[in-house]
């Protein structure tokens, strides 16, 4: 396998007596979508500031292509595209403008910022609205906007921070297409997501992040099968109904079972669990579906709300 992209070892950041990142360690490959995904306060975001430079790691090792962040700071952030969870739109200037601005920060040539803006606007459907008020926008829009944005400097890097929160389907799946058109191109992408389905789309390998540390690490369809199995079978009954069922299951190698309040969670129980909802008629008491990556998520890092 080539060098890596970006490689972390024993990378630590602490605030106070609060370890935000653990020792984790990790390696994203060129033209790569790697994903970091985890609940509220586990270390995602940190993470992601150490590796743009905007937050001094606390200790281990961080490369980003090839350079050293505490030293080389300004060649990495000229490496990098930017798309915060928040669109930070310049609402006075028109759509064409707020790109042009982004250029200069950068020091893109006027002649080839032009060249670059109008191929990011055409790649995001933005080309008619170039001269409207960013305020007339669409949700959905000024997200396309803010992506078209990070491209205008030609990073060899894509930083995705929850890249469509609040989009309605039709914008997501559009913006999912043109990403992954910039990953066919070549382009690496970091990807923080709470969306377990956007993961699954746009992301060759993930990791998973709990409390600093990283709980597992793969290709979405490899975790998927190594933590939920090919199928999950959910059981909604009553204690007294459901029991000798789960009596059926407990002797099978491999099988999980999780009960949350009403509903049984039955994993890697394969054709046991197919065989057991075909004897229960009734959709509502069992449905049988395929696993995903939300049913890895929650059985790593919990179903409980954290504060």
């Amino acid at each position: 396998m080539s060098i890596p992209l970006i490689e972390a070892r024993g990378l630590v950041k602490s605030y106070g007596s609060f370890r935000a990142v653990d020792g984790i360690s990790f390696a994203v490959q060129q033209g790569e979508c790697f994903g970091f995904l985890g609940p509220n306060g586990a270390g995602k975001s940190t993470t992601i500031r150490m590796i743009c430079c905007t937050s001094p790691i606390g200790g281990g090792e961080l490369h980003v292509a090839g350079l050293d962040p505490s030293r080389q700071a300004r060649a990495i952030k000229a490496r990098l595209g930017i798309v915060p969870q928040e669109d930070s739109l310049d609402p006075d200037l028109p759509v064409r403008q707020n790109l042009e601005v982004y250029a200069r920060y950068y020091g893109v040539p006027r002649a080839l910022a032009r060249e670059r803006i109008a191929e990011s606007l055409a790649l995001f459907q933005l080309t008619e609205k170039a001269e409207s008020p960013v305020g007339d926008l669409s949700g959905g829009m000024k997200r396309r906007l803010v992506i078209a944005r990070s491209l205008v400097n030609d990073p060899e890097i894509l930083v995705l921070d929850e890249p469509t929160t609040g989009l309605d389907p039709q914008a997501r799946h559009l913006v999912w297409q043109k990403l992954r058109m910039l990953r066919a191109r070549g382009v690496t992408m970091l990807l923080t997501t709470h969306y377990m389905d956007e993961a699954s789309h746009l992301c060759d390998r993930l990791v998973i992040m709990h409390r600093g540390h990283i709980l597992a690490e793969g290709n979405p369809h490899d975790l998927i099968r190594d933590y939920a199995g090919e199928v999950v079978l959910e059981l909604r009954m009553g204690t007294g109904d459901r029991a000798p069922l789960l009596g059926e299951l407990t002797g099978i190698d491999g099988v999980a079972i999780e009960e949350v309040e009403d509903i049984v969670y039955i994993f890697e129980a394969g054709d046991a669990a197919r065989q057991l909802a075909a004897r229960i008629a009734d959709p509502a008491l069992a449905f049988l579906r395929p696993g995903n990556l939300e049913d890895v998520f929650l059985r790593l890092t919990g179903r409980g709300l954290l504060d």
